[in-house]
């Protein structure tokens, strides 16, 4: 399809948007999206059993049309509210039952699935769709630029996604010719034809972990994906308290970090030395002053070189801190106090692994099995 002929009725992008009770954040998505320019495209909102205020809100978005603002820009054809199959199929989480119904009835060459809490900057659908023709790609996924908010988020976050960028590296995911996959279920650009190829969400409905394991099939079945920062073109405030942080990744740490308690154990050791070796260095420098004081002597000599070595450990120690952490490109200060959210970072690690060992964690009011597969439980409450 001419993507330079905008007012046609078929659009070249389906914008694809699963929304459980997201009412704080949904309306900001959407405003992002209306007004994108540069190709034709449609957005679904597919409401998942929600009890707050999200239907009203999606559906307020379809009449968005009428609004002579809006009416202005003519790359938008549609906004369509669905609501989501219930119950659950067997074994199937809420997100992906939810994506497979908008798949049968979006009208795309191209699918974007994004999350309510994301925003779009201008002009990131046609950059996307650009580069993605560019690429050659199949899949396309950003990882968003990390709003951050409250002391501990700032602390804790730094350090996931430092974590994520060394164990799924985008430019090995990004390399055909090795087997690394992921992507970032925020923003997963597919093209409609090769993702029905793969059986779509419908392939990985009963994974906890979709966006991944949809781009594990991908790569698996020769298809070509691209992996990358998204910043300057989608950012995302993932969660709005520690509740929720905490509940989110409880449910993913163990499965993007199969190797959990064991990190946790480095991270907690890393802490460990990363509060003693300056105390040490200090303590080792206070000393050598003492000893330059009255006469330095052999004994002072072996004091010089344990200073030196001590403080070249500490130094090295918070280059390797930083640098892992700086590889999520979170801004300078909340990466570098990040130290003090290492203890912190190894609970939910742990927590993580303990839920996973047990059997279940929940999310959104649901709880599921882990017992090898994502199977839907039952209903905890209506959030």
């Amino acid at each position: 399809m001419d993507s330079t002929n905008p007012a046609s009725a078929v659009p070249q992008l389906s914008v694809i948007i699963p929304a459980r009770n997201e009412e704080a954040n949904l309306e900001r998505c959407l405003r992002s999206l209306v007004m994108q320019k540069g190709v034709s495209f449609e957005i679904l909102v597919i409401d998942d059993g929600s009890t707050d205020r999200t239907h009203a809100i999606a559906e307020s978005f379809t009449r968005v049309r009428q609004c002579p603002f809006v009416a202005l820009n003519p790359f938008l054809v549609d906004v369509r509210l669905l609501d989501a199959p219930q119950p659950l199929p067997a074994g199937w989480t809420g997100k992906t039952n939810a994506l497979v119904a908008a798949e049968a009835v979006a009208r795309g060459e191209w699918l974007l699935y994004t999350d309510a809490d994301t925003e779009h900057l201008d002009g990131s659908l046609a950059t996307a769709l650009a580069e993605a023709e560019h690429d050659q790609a199949d899949m396309l996924s950003y990882s968003p630029e990390q709003l951050l908010t409250g002391v501990r988020q700032r602390l804790v976050m730094p350090l996931i996604f430092g974590e994520l960028a060394v164990r799924y590296s985008p430019r090995r995911v990004s390399d055909p010719a090795l087997p690394d996959a992921a992507a970032n279920g925020q923003y997963l650009f597919v093209r409609a034809a090769s993702h029905q190829r793969v059986g779509g969400f419908a392939s990985v409905a009963t994974e906890l972990l979709e966006d991944v394991a949809l781009a594990r099939r991908y790569k698996q079945m020769g298809y070509n994906i691209r992996f990358r920062l998204g910043r300057g073109l989608v950012r995302t405030r993932m969660y709005n308290s520690w509740e929720e942080l905490c509940n989110g990744w409880t449910k993913n740490l163990a499965l993007l970090f199969p190797d959990a308690r064991r990190l946790a154990r480095k991270r907690n050791a890393e802490f460990c030395r990363l509060m003693l070796l300056p105390v040490l260095s200090t303590l080792g420098s206070a000393l050598l002053s003492a000893r330059v004081a009255t006469r330095m002597g052999t004994t002072g000599h072996w004091i010089v070189a344990g200073v030196i070595l001590l403080w070249l450990l500490t130094l090295s120690n918070f280059v390797v801190f930083y640098a892992r952490v700086a590889r999520a490109h979170l801004p300078y200060w909340p990466s570098l106090l990040s130290i003090f959210g290492l203890p912190w970072f190894a609970a939910l690690l742990r927590h993580s692994a303990k839920a996973h060992e047990e059997g279940s964690v929940h999310w959104r009011g649901r709880a599921y099995s882990t017992d090898g597969a994502a199977r839907s439980l039952t209903a905890s409450n209506g959030k």
